[in-house]
């Protein structure tokens, strides 16, 4: 890949990657659905867990495509999009609200997450797609370009993981929220989960990737990168 070189789709994969992690961060966890699936029963989940998993799918699209440090550029991109929504939506709850506007509950309910849980949230979402980043960058070496779906799954595997592990301690052990000794098998459930539909969407991906690649004539490898996940060069 020739350093510098303008993209033509690079922009619009990279503002669907911000919008899909601010509005599954934002507008998903203030909802917790129930649904009774066949063989599994009745399953309880934050509706944002339904759609943070296509920010996964972003992330594998953004490193398999455009390399690992316009992939690295672009988390950064959404860590701070995600700390500017969550400090927008502290700033509003705060603000007093006007005596005829009678919906200052719900508003907090829907948006006044705690600085734990946005904190917990932002660490995760940090570490766990830095951690799919580079488990696929890593991992497209090793497979010499061959078998896409051993590294989008794979990496969404581990980083999940780390996503999961990291976020729901951070948040609410000790809290009361969620009982201490309920925490891994939330854990486990939402891991389960998410990496679920990054299965689902293994055949979109390989669409979108290789029309991507067609379209930039483009399809970067990693051997001698700088793996630092706090420089932002590309």
């Amino acid at each position: 890949m020739t350093q510098g070189r303008a993209f033509r789709y690079y922009e619009f994969v990279m503002a669907a990657f911000v919008t899909v992690l601010i509005c599954s961060n934002l507008i998903g966890p203030a909802k917790i659905c129930q649904l009774d699936l066949p063989l599994l029963g009745t399953v309880v989940f934050g509706a944002g867990a339904l759609f943070f998993p296509i920010s996964y799918v972003f992330g594998d699209i953004l490193t398999e495509v455009y390399g690992y440090a316009r992939a690295r550029r672009v988390i950064w991109a959404g860590f701070a999009g995600l700390g500017f929504a969550s400090f927008m939506a502290a700033v509003v709850v705060a603000l007093p609200p006007a005596p005829f506007w009678q919906h200052q509950p719900e508003y907090e309910v829907a948006f006044g997450s705690t600085w734990r849980i946005v904190a917990a949230s932002m660490i995760a979402y940090f570490c766990g797609e830095f951690v799919n980043s580079f488990v696929l960058a890593r991992m497209k070496i090793l497979t010499a370009g061959k078998w896409l779906w051993t590294r989008t799954i794979g990496s969404t595997i581990v980083g999940e993981a780390v996503d999961s592990a990291l976020f729901y301690p951070l948040a609410f052990y000790g809290s009361g929220i969620i009982p201490d000794d309920k925490l891994p098998l939330v854990m486990l459930a939402q891991f389960v989960a998410k990496v679920a539909v990054e299965v689902a969407f293994t055949p979109i991906t390989y669409k979108v990737v290789g029309w991507l690649k067609r379209a930039e004539n483009d399809d970067y490898y990693y051997r001698k990168l700088d793996f630092n996940p706090f420089s932002v060069k590309a």
